[in-house]
């Protein structure tokens, strides 16, 4: 079975990740790298003395990219204090264009348990932002508010369960220069609850005109975002399309294959689905000269001794 899904981020906003704390030396110039922060595990020192010590340090005024790993010293904590610092001393970065919060993999916390906030107030105070990413779950507060930002050129969000408010309010904001957008659903037993409906403004066309990436992706409804993709009018103005990190079957396979062409993307991700050989096969023959990207099958999990017992498929991140 072939994982794919949440890794320390190593470049962001086209920058390497330096992490400070982490590292000996004199610091790198303030714009040639995406600064991570990083609360060391066991220190009494919490993130306020950190990024205090951040501020002191380094000239943010030259700061291009800002990532947030795990903020809490030894009990999860929310990140609604880190929102706050981010937002209080917005001005002290008037260079931002790039900012991730909680980059953090699962041997550090799982991502359903991350402890997250509203991320709206973060996109209000930062009007010159141009890649934005966040990794959590609804379920633990996860959630955003439709809004206008007209620098905003990325937006990721990386859940094991994506609420359908947070998916309604990114159809229902204003994003004009928004370029790449990539949504990961997750499992309903993690707050997952966004259905094809909470997309389909998304697939209209007419939201976001610039838009050429799009990414749908760890859902348990795959399928079913194939079938809606099959006849959506904002593929024509893609470049890539991921369908990805979900439980794509053959039966999504098939809402592809008879849908629209895909051959004018350059990539199509398919990486961890259900897929028969045969189907992927027809996929990666109809698409051409599009890369599919696909791989071997996730393996279907049913109980050999259990006639009764249905094969079971999983999204690459959940817990």
């Amino acid at each position: 079975m072939t994982y794919l899904g949440i890794e320390h981020l190593e470049r962001f906003h086209g920058l390497p990740v330096h992490t400070p704390e982490q590292s000996s030396g004199a610091l790198p110039a303030a714009d040639s790298v995406a600064w991570r922060l990083v609360c060391d595990y066991g220190e009494d020192a919490g993130f306020a003395t950190l990024w205090e010590q951040f501020l002191e340090s380094v000239d943010t005024a030259r700061v291009r990219a800002l990532v947030i790993g795990p903020w809490w010293n030894d009990e999860y904590t929310p990140i609604d204090p880190v929102v706050e610092l981010i937002v209080a001393h917005a001005d002290r970065f008037p260079a931002l264009r790039g900012l991730f919060l909680a980059d953090v993999v699962g041997e550090e916390c799982e991502v359903s348990w991350l402890k997250m906030c509203d991320i709206t107030p973060v996109l209000e105070a930062l009007p010159s932002l141009e890649e934005f990413g966040v990794r959590g779950c609804g379920q633990e507060g996860l959630a955003l508010r439709p809004l206008r930002h007209t620098a905003l050129k990325s937006l990721r969000f990386e859940s094991g369960g994506l609420p359908g408010a947070l998916v309604r309010a990114v159809a229902a904001s204003e994003l004009p220069a928004l370029e790449r957008l990539d949504l990961w659903f997750g499992s309903s037993w993690y707050g997952g609850d966004a259905t094809v409906d909470d997309i389909r403004p998304l697939l209209s066309g007419g939201v976001f005109p610039r838009l050429r990436h799009l990414g749908l992706q760890n859902s348990e409804i795959q399928d079913e975002i194939a079938l809606a993709v099959g006849s959506a009018p904002v593929v024509a103005q893609l470049e890539t399309l991921a369908l990805s990190l979900g439980t794509l079957s053959d039966t999504g396979g098939e809402a592809l294959l008879n849908g629209q062409p895909l051959s004018h993307l350059s990539t199509l991700d398919l990486r961890h689905h259900y897929l028969t050989g045969p189907v992927l096969d027809r996929i990666r023959t109809a698409c051409a000269p599009a890369v599919v990207e696909g791989g071997e099958a996730e393996d279907d999990y049913a109980d050999p001794d259990d006639e009764d017992d249905e094969p079971e498929r999983y999204v690459a991140v959940s817990e």
